[in-house]
């Protein structure tokens, strides 16, 4: 089992920066695919950005390419995403996700990953 727990949410203002971060714990950390989601009221949660095991392997959807930035302390056990030129349409929850399955490809749909956090607010604001 897995424990994620997302902080770093909060309201800001068009083109500021905001920092989640995703604390595990209950297994190596190391030993998981980890993925930012977020979902906005009345949409589906998709994927913002994934990262594999050691770091070495991420993605990002194309409306964050260039703004956000996923990252991750192994030594921590920590889960980073780094948001900048936020937007007004970037308002969701955000959520941290685990993948415990050893995979050639980062995971990128809702049910390819196993565990979850409680998500945390993200408003921006024009």
């Amino acid at each position: 089992q897995v424990q994620l727990v997302e902080s770093g949410g909060g309201l800001v203002q068009a083109g500021g920066s905001l920092r989640l971060s995703c604390a595990a714990s209950g297994r190596t950390f190391s030993s998981l695919n980890m993925g930012w989601f977020r979902q906005a009221p009345g949409k589906e949660r998709e994927l913002v950005a994934a990262i594999s095991r050691n770091g070495g392997s991420v993605y990002y959807v194309d409306f964050v390419k260039g703004r956000f930035t996923i990252s991750r302390d192994n030594a921590k056990n920590t889960l980073y995403l780094e948001m900048n030129s936020l937007k007004p349409e970037d308002t969701a929850v955000y959520y941290c996700a685990a993948d415990r399955t050893w995979r050639v490809v980062l995971p990128t749909t809702p049910g390819e990953y196993d565990y979850w956090g409680q998500g945390t607010q993200v408003t921006v604001s024009s």
